[in-house]
C-alpha cells in the first residue's frame, strides 16, 4: 500500500480519526474550524476524497450503507489509523516548498502594462487582508482553543500577515517606480474627451469605471439631483486623497458625466425635464476597487451627512461604438443638435440607438457663462 496521502486526504482522514463522520458533518467541521484557510478542500471534493480513502481500505462505512452517499457515516480502519499516524509524523518534519502562483505572475508581469500589475496587486492585498480577518474571526469564535488548534491559527495568521506585508511592499515599490504625472482621463483618452464641435464623429469607447448615483427629475430644480452630485464629488475627492496617500498614485478628479433615459425619448427634444431619468457619475482610474469605494463612502459619512451618500455605487460601463459631438452653449440649446443626431445622422448612416444618451460636462456651470459651456454629447450606436 502506498504511504502517500495528499493534503486533502490527510485532512479528511485526520477528522475521521477524531470520530466517525458523514460528508455533511465533515463539511461543517471544515467550515467552522477555518480549515480552508490552510488546505484546498472544496465541498464537492470531500466525497471524491472519501471515495479514494474507501477504495484504499483506509476508511469504511459505519453500519449499514446509506442510500444517500452524503449521509453515509465513515470510520477509519486499522490501516487508516496507522497510515494517518505515519503521514502526520512525516508532515511535522517536512518543509513545504513555496510555490505561490503570484510568483509566476510576477515573473510574467513585465509583459503587462504597469497599471494592470498595480491593479492586480491592489486587489490581492485586499483579498489577503480579508482572508486574514476571516481567520481571526474563526479563531475568535472557537476560543479558548487547545494547543494544537491554537498553533494552527498562529501559523495561518503568520503566513497571511507575511503575504500581506510582501504584497504591500511590492506594490509600494512598483508604484514608486512607475509614478508619473497625475492620471487624467481627459489626457489619457484625449480622442474621447476633445471631440470637434463642427460635426459628429464615430469613436470606440472602452470599458470605464465610475462611481454613480441614479435618479429622476429636472436637474435644474430637483433636490435629488443636487444631492447626487454633492455625494459623488465627496466620494471622488476622498478616493483621490486615499489613493495618493496609500498607493502613491494621484489622479485628477474626472468631469461630471450623466446618462439620460426616458420611456419616450422625445421628452429630450421637448425638454420635459420632469420625465427625465438619469445616472450621474464620475470616472475612476482602473486601480480604484469596489472595496476602496465603499471605504471612501464610509469615510465621507463620518464627516458629513449627505442625503445621497448611501446611493453611491460603483459602475462599470462598456459603450463600444458611439457617435459624439462637442456642444458649446447652454444645456437647453442642445435640442437642434440632438434633433440632427436622432432624426438625420443616425438614419442616414444606417445606425440606431444602443444605449443611454451620455453627456460629459467639461465646464463648471457655476463659473462659466451659459453661452460658453462645453458639453460632450455622446450616443452609443449599432448598425441597423
Amino acid at each position: 500500500m502506498s504511504l502517500t496521502l495528499t493534503d486533502g486526504e490527510l485532512t479528511v482522514l485526520g477528522l475521521l480519526v477524531e470520530q466517525p463522520r458523514h460528508g455533511y458533518d465533515l463539511e461543517k467541521v471544515i467550515e467552522e474550524r477555518g480549515i480552508r484557510a490552510w488546505t484546498a478542500l472544496g465541498f464537492s471534493s470531500i466525497y471524491y476524497v472519501l471515495d479514494k480513502l474507501s477504495k484504499r481500505g483506509l476508511i469504511e462505512a459505519a453500519g449499514a450503507p446509506s442510500s444517500a452517499k452524503a449521509r453515509t457515516t465513515f470510520r477509519v480502519t486499522r490501516s487508516g489509523h496507522e497510515l494517518c499516524a505515519a503521514a502526520t509524523r512525516e508532515a511535522l518534519t517536512t518543509l513545504t516548498p513555496m510555490r505561490a502562483r503570484v510568483l509566476i505572475a510576477m515573473a510574467n508581469s513585465p509583459g503587462l502594462p504597469d497599471a494592470d500589475v498595480v491593479t492586480g496587486l491592489t486587489r490581492r492585498l485586499e483579498a489577503v487582508r480579508k482572508q486574514l480577518e476571516d481567520v481571526r474571526a474563526a479563531r475568535s469564535r472557537q476560543e479558548p482553543l487547545p494547543g494544537a488548534a491554537s498553533a494552527i491559527f498562529d501559523y495561518s495568521e503568520a503566513m497571511l500577515s507575511a503575504d500581506a506585508g510582501w504584497t504591500e511592499t511590492t506594490l509600494g515599490a512598483l508604484v514608486k517606480e512607475t509614478a508619473v504625472d497625475k492620471y487624467d482621463i481627459k489626457k489619457a483618452h484625449k480622442q474621447l474627451y476633445s471631440p470637434s464641435s463642427k460635426g459628429f464623429t464615430v469613436v470606440e469607447v472602452p470599458e470605464f469605471r465610475y462611481i454613480a448615483v441614479d435618479g429622476r427629475g429636472d436637474p435644474n430644480t430637483s433636490p435629488t439631483y443636487a444631492n447626487a452630485v454633492e455625494a459623488l464629488y465627496g466620494v471622488a475627492y476622498t478616493l483621490k486623497f486615499t489613493s495618493k496617500k496609500t498607493l502613491g498614485r494621484d489622479f485628477v478628479v474626472g468631469p461630471l458625466e450623466g446618462l439620460w433615459r426616458a420611456d419616450d425619448p422625445t421628452v429630450f427634444l421637448t425638454r420635459r425635464k420632469q420625465l427625465w431619468e438619469w445616472t450621474m457619475m464620475i470616472s475612476q482610474p482602473s486601480w480604484i476597487t469596489d472595496d476602496m469605494i465603499q471605504a471612501a463612502i464610509h469615510d465621507v459619512s463620518k464627516k458629513k451627512a449627505l442625503p445621497a451618500l448611501e446611493d453611491v455605487r460603483p459602475l462599470t460601463l462598456v459603450e463600444g461604438t458611439c457617435v459624439q459631438i462637442l456642444h458649446i452653449g447652454s444645456y437647453d440649446d442642445e435640442t437642434p443638435t440632438l434633433d440632427r443626431l436622432h432624426n438625420h445622422y443616425l438614419s442616414e448612416n444606417g445606425l440606431t440607438f444602443n444605449g443611454d444618451h451620455h453627456e460629459i460636462y467639461l465646464s463648471d456651470a457655476r463659473r462659466t457663462p451659459p453661452a460658453k459651456l462645453k458639453t460632450i454629447l455622446r450616443q452609443p450606436v449599432k448598425t441597423v
